[in-house]
């Protein structure tokens, strides 16, 4: 797991080491806050981190200080349902589309079997891009044309599931931008719908954050979570951004369950979050 999360704070990690080139027993309080500001930690939660810390800071003060970011109650939502339906959510270039691909992956390699549901009809691209994943993985998918009701693919794809027995069930949805009336409209619709096809469904709501963005996505969450309420996030390409830090804004400020981190473009590039385990790679970059 160590060496997942270092490939994925890998670009995180080099800009620590701009900043504090040595690795040390410990560092000065100034030092600490260049790296987490560096890192992309929003101001006023560094400033939370700092208070009540000495002058000079040891690597356990520093993550006793960090993980309290984390120490907040979630309405997790568990279910026995089946087919345990999942929605997922985002702007587009989020990275919806792989992330949907891995998490179908994941529940294969879990002996689950798994159907998805090209929701997005708004853009032909993200019905092909589904399909083909959907192909590679052997697994199947209801999809219908651009401009289609998006509701029917939601309705049809849980139908299915019950039918023939299935253990998960994904869709996706459009990602236009999350200010639009119509993308509100349609996403409670769809909502709806499922609840109609199955009790309680969608079981869990999955919002994708994109990780290069850093903590400039919050807004498009707190959008999202005003508009339907959000279960989880998962942050994608961790890998290809030192924005590694704005993790920590994402959960100070939301205060739901990061599930999952996206460090890569295969199917087996999703790995479950644990808040200690991103803190202790982060503290490796600086502290011996």
């Amino acid at each position: 797991m160590f060496g997942f999360l270092k490939k994925a704070f890998g670009k995180t990690g080099d800009a620590i080491k701009e900043v504090a080139p040595t690795k040390r027993r410990e560092i000065k309080k100034e030092d600490f806050e260049d790296i987490l500001l560096e890192a992309d930690v929003n101001y006023d939660l560094v400033e939370k981190l700092l208070e009540g810390l000495p002058r000079t800071i040891g690597r356990i003060q520093a993550f006793n200080s960090m993980i309290t970011v984390f120490q907040y109650e979630v309405d997790f939502k568990e279910s026995e349902a089946k087919p345990f339906v999942e929605m997922v959510i985002g702007v587009n270039g989020a990275g919806k589309t792989t992330t949907i691909s891995k998490l179908a992956y994941r529940y294969q390699q879990e002996n689950k079997s798994v159907i998805l549901g090209a929701g997005d009809t708004f853009r032909a691209a993200a019905i092909e891009q589904l399909s083909r994943w959907a192909a590679k993985l052997d697994i199947p998918i209801v999809a219908t044309q651009q401009g289609h009701d998006p509701s029917a693919v939601v309705y049809d794809t849980i139908t299915s599931a019950q039918a023939k027995g299935f253990d998960r069930v994904i869709i996706d949805t459009a990602g236009r931008l999350h200010t639009q009336t119509n993308l509100s409209e349609e996403l409670k619709k769809m909502i709806r719908i499922a609840g109609k096809a199955a009790e309680g469904a969608p079981h869990r709501k999955l919002l994708i954050l994109d990780g290069t963005q850093g903590s400039s996505s919050i807004n498009q969450a707190k959008a999202f979570d005003d508009m339907i309420g959000i279960d989880g996030i998962i942050v994608t390409k961790l890998d290809g951004t030192a924005k590694g830090g704005s993790i920590l804004s994402i959960a100070d400020e939301l205060k739901m369950p990061i599930l999952y981190i996206g460090i890569g473009e295969k199917p087996q590039d999703l790995i479950p979050f644990k808040a200690n385990e991103y803190i202790n790679t982060i503290l490796d970059e600086i502290f011996i």
